[in-house]
């Protein structure tokens, strides 16, 4: 089975295909919990960065610097990541406004402490810091997944399978859904097999459109894993201190 995965309000989002079966998609509350409900043998891309840094270098992880020229203007969709420090600063649900924007503030002084130069947390970064938590300790604890859960990227993604051109597009604008946008990937995805019917429909609830597309095109890196057409960046990967590999796929 190919999987391809992205965050969402709910949980994650999965596009999956068994082999000569249509595709499919569903919504899980937990990384764990779309494992356990998949084949044990699946390979997955995901929407999530993978391996993390003791300490943060200008620029990133070191993936992220290797991919951003490649997607032109598209290249403010893929942020650095602070230390694992900074990442682990709290871990608590927050039940209040204040509470989230005091983690945030706390998670951004351990970054800047762990960085050179001293960078804090974007608020961008910072929601999805439990998401990063959740592979993280499920690759630290089940070795054997880091054979088949790969990093990938949505806006990468397009832009290799659209042949080496990235998408002149945004996916949104000042945070709305930008229609022309999303058909420019609904009509690249179409060139790459998908069937119009299947990316026209509504998303499972708990899930956004573009967490959808973006799903889909993770599938489809999840593919080309599979069959050694994909490329890491870098080549070979990285790997942070519990051995994790660090690479975005494509």
């Amino acid at each position: 089975m190919l999987v391809g995965v992205d965050g969402c309000k709910t949980g994650w989002i999965a596009v999956h295909r068994d082999p000569d079966a249509s595709p499919s998609v569903s919504v899980f509350v937990s990384f764990a919990a779309l494992l356990d409900a998949l084949p044990a043998d699946a390979i997955m891309a995901v929407d999530m960065p993978i391996g993390l840094p003791d300490f943060s270098q200008k620029g990133g992880r070191g993936p992220e610097a290797l991919v951003r020229p490649l997607i032109g203007a598209r290249q403010s969709s893929v942020f650095a990541i602070p230390s694992r420090a900074a990442l682990y600063a709290d871990t608590n649900d927050f039940t209040t406004v204040e509470a989230w924007y005091e983690a945030h503030r706390r998670a951004s002084e351990i970054a800047k402490a762990t960085s050179d130069p001293p960078r804090g947390v974007s608020i961008q970064a910072f929601g999805i810091f439990a998401k990063i938590r959740e592979i993280d300790a499920l690759l630290i604890a089940r070795p054997e997944l880091r054979s088949r859960v790969y990093e990938s990227h949505p806006e990468v993604a397009f832009c290799r399978l659209n042949g080496e051109k990235p998408m002149t597009l945004p996916k949104k604008i000042k945070g709305a859904v930008n229609p022309a946008g999303m058909e420019e990937r609904k009509a690249l995805l179409c060139r790459h097999g998908y069937l119009r019917d299947f990316l026209d429909q509504k998303p499972p609830k708990g899930a956004a459109a573009d967490d959808f597309l973006d799903a889909a095109a993770m599938m489809l890196i999840a593919g080309r894993i599979a069959s050694g057409k994909a490329r890491p960046f870098p080549d070979p990967p990285l790997a942070d201190r519990f051995g994790i590999p660090v690479a975005i796929w494509a």
